[in-house]
C-alpha cells in the first residue's frame, strides 16, 4: 500500500528505525498499552462480580494519564494521553470463561516489555507479543473495531454456547488518545507460539485468485505463504487420525455457521506447520530468544488457547500418531503424505470485516475481469461453502485405517456446511446399478437402457454410500455400458 501513511497505517521506516503508526513511536504505543491496561484491570478488581447486562456491552470508561502522574495514576515518560477500554465487565468476563485471572492478565501484559512483530499481513497494522507467549496484542482500524463492539451481544452468546472455538478470542478492546489521534487496540490468544518454530506459515482463504505469497513476503526469514503455495507444497494436504480430523472438522463448520450469521467474510485460517524430526536437528541451534519466560512453564495457560483444546477439550491425544514427544505446545498431531510426523496450529483470523458496501463493489468489479467464485471477497454464504470445501477437500484429510478396502490416498471430504443437512439423503434410481463382479475394489456405476434391477437406494451417511438394491429377473447387459468410477 503507498499510501500507509495517509491511511493511518504502520510506517515502516529503515531497518533499524523504530516504527510508527500514526506517527506515534511503537514504544510509546507499547508504553500506553501497560500502563492503560495495568490501571483499568486493577480498578476492575473493586467492582462486585455480577451477571453480564445488555447495557454493559456498550459502557466506555475513560482515565486521563498525564506525564507527571496523578492521584490515581503514575508518572511516566510519554506524552500525555488519555486511555479508554470498552465494555470492561464483559470483557472480564470473556477472561473468566478463559480462565484468565486478572493477577495472571497483568502480569502477561505489564510485567515484562512487549515484544513487536513483524507485520505478517497487509493491513498496515501493529502486532505485539507478550513475553510469555499468552496474548496478541494488535492495532485495528476504527470501523473493526466499530463492528467488534456491534458483535459483542453475539460473541458473548457463542461463546457462552461453545468455548471450545478457532474463532479468535477476544480479551480486551482498548483505545489510546493522545495529540488528536485514536489508536485502537485488541487483545486476543496467540495463535502461533513463539517458543515452537514453524517451519511453514499459511494464510488460507479457500481462494486462488492471486493468492500467492509475494517476492518481498518470500524474503522474510519466517514469511507467510497462502493457498496457491500450500497446493504447490502440500499438493497432497495433512492427514489426520479419524477422532482428529472429526473433532477439526465439526469445529470449522460450526465456527463458520457463526461467522456466516454474522454476514462476516474475507477472513483466514492461520496455520503453523512444526516438523518433528527437523526439530530434533534444529535443538542445539535453538536461540535464547525463542524461549518464553523462564518465571512460568513453556505451556501456554489460557483455556482453551491452543489448537489442540479448542477443538475437543484438554485430556484427548490424537490416537497415538505422537507418542515420543510429550511438550507438544497443545499443537494438533498430524502426518504428512510422505509419513513425517507434524504439529500444526491454527485460528480463525481477521473476521471483523463485514461484507458491507464496499465489499460488495469490490467483488462485483473483480468478477466482471475475473472469475468471480475465485476471489477472495464474496458474500459470507458462499465465502462460508468455498472456505469449508477447501479445508475439508485441499487441506486437511483423514488416515484410512489398515484393512480398508478405499484408496489410502482418496479419503471421503466431510461435506460443506450447506451439504451437511442433508447427510442422510436417499437417492433412488431406476438408472443405476453395480456390478458385483467387477474385479476392482471400487464399485463401478452403469447407465444401461436395456437390463436394469427394479430398485437402486444410495444412502450417505458420514461420508460414505451405502447401497441397498432389490432383485430383479431381467438379464443384464453391459457390453456397451458407459463406466464412471466412483472413488469412496
Amino acid at each position: 500500500m503507498s499510501s500507509a501513511a495517509e491511511n493511518g497505517e504502520a510506517a515502516p521506516g529503515k531497518q533499524n528505525e523504530e516504527k510508527t503508526y500514526k506517527k506515534t513511536a511503537s514504544s510509546a504505543i507499547k508504553g500506553a498499552i501497560q500502563l492503560g491496561i495495568g490501571y483499568t484491570v486493577g480498578n476492575l478488581t473493586s467492582k462486585p462480580e455480577r451477571d453480564v447486562l445488555m447495557q454493559d456491552f456498550y459502557v466506555v470508561e475513560s482515565v486521563f494519564l498525564p506525564s507527571e502522574g496523578s492521584n490515581l495514576t503514575p508518572a511516566h515518560h510519554y506524552p500525555d494521553f488519555r486511555f479508554k477500554t470498552y465494555a470492561p465487565l464483559a470483557f472480564r468476563y470473556f477472561r473468566e470463561l478463559f480462565g484468565i485471572k486478572p493477577d495472571d492478565y497483568l502480569y502477561s501484559i505489564c510485567s515484562e516489555p512487549l515484544i513487536e512483530l513483524s507485520n505478517p499481513g497487509a493491513s498496515g497494522s501493529l502486532f505485539f507479543v507478550t513475553s510469555d507467549d499468552e496474548f496478541i496484542i494488535k492495532t485495528v482500524q476504527h470501523k473493526e473495531a466499530e463492528f467488534l463492539q456491534k458483535l459483542l451481544p453475539g460473541y458473548y452468546m457463542n461463546l457462552n454456547q461453545n468455548p471450545r472455538t478457532l474463532l479468535p478470542k477476544f480479551y480486551g478492546l482498548y483505545c489510546m488518545q493522545s495529540g488528536g489521534i485514536n489508536i485502537r487496540i485488541v487483545v486476543m490468544n496467540n495463535v502461533l507460539p513463539r517458543s515452537m518454530r514453524m517451519h511453514f506459515t499459511y494464510d488460507l482463504k479457500g481462494s486462488t485468485y492471486k493468492r500467492r505469497a509475494s517476492r518481498k513476503e518470500r524474503e522474510k526469514s519466517n514469511p507467510t505463504f497462502k493457498d496457491l503455495d500450500f497446493l504447490q507444497d502440500m499438493h497432497e494436504g495433512l492427514y489426520f487420525d479419524t477422532e482428529t480430523y472429526n473433532a477439526l472438522m465439526k469445529t470449522l463448520q460450526r465456527d463458520c455457521r457463526v461467522l456466516e450469521s454474522f454476514k462476516i467474510m474475507d477472513y483466514s485460517l492461520l496455520l503453523g506447520i512444526h516438523f518433528l524430526d527437523h526439530s530434533l536437528k534444529e535443538k542445539e541451534e535453538e536461540t535464547s530468544q525463542n524461549v518464553p519466560d523462564a518465571k512460568r512453564p513453556g505451556m501456554q495457560k489460557v483455556l482453551y488457547s491452543t489448537a489442540m483444546e479448542s477443538i475437543q477439550g484438554p485430556g484427548k491425544s490424537g490416537d497415538g500418531i505422537i507418542t515420543e514427544n510429550p511438550d507438544t505446545m497443545g499443537g494438533i498431531p498430524a502426518k504428512s503424505h510422505r509419513g513425517e510426523k507434524l504439529l500444526l496450529f491454527m485460528g480463525i483470523i481477521d473476521i471483523l470485516q463485514s461484507y458491507r458496501l464496499m465489499k460488495k463493489l469490490e467483488h462485483s468489479w473483480k468478477a466482471l475481469v475475473y472469475d468471480g467464485d475465485t476471489v477472495s471477497v464474496h458474500r459470507p454464504s458462499f465465502y462460508a461453502d468455498r472456505f469449508l470445501k477447501f479445508m475439508n477437500s485441499r487441506v486437511f484429510k483423514k488416515i484410512q485405517a489398515l484393512g480398508s478396502r478405499h484408496r489410502p490416498d482418496l479419503v471421503p471430504s466431510t461435506p460443506s456446511l450447506f451439504e451437511a443437512a442433508s447427510l442422510a439423503t436417499t437417492i433412488s434410481s431406476s438408472s443405476l446399478y453395480v456390478n458385483e463382479h467387477y474385479p476392482h475394489d471400487r464399485p463401478t456405476l452403469y447407465s444401461n437402457s436395456k437390463g436394469l434391477p427394479s430398485s437402486s437406494t444410495f444412502t450417505l451417511e458420514e461420508g460414505t454410500i451405502y447401497l441397498t438394491t432389490e432383485p430383479n429377473t431381467l438379464e443384464v447387459q453391459d457390453d456397451n455400458a458407459s463406466v464412471l468410477d466412483v472413488y469412496l
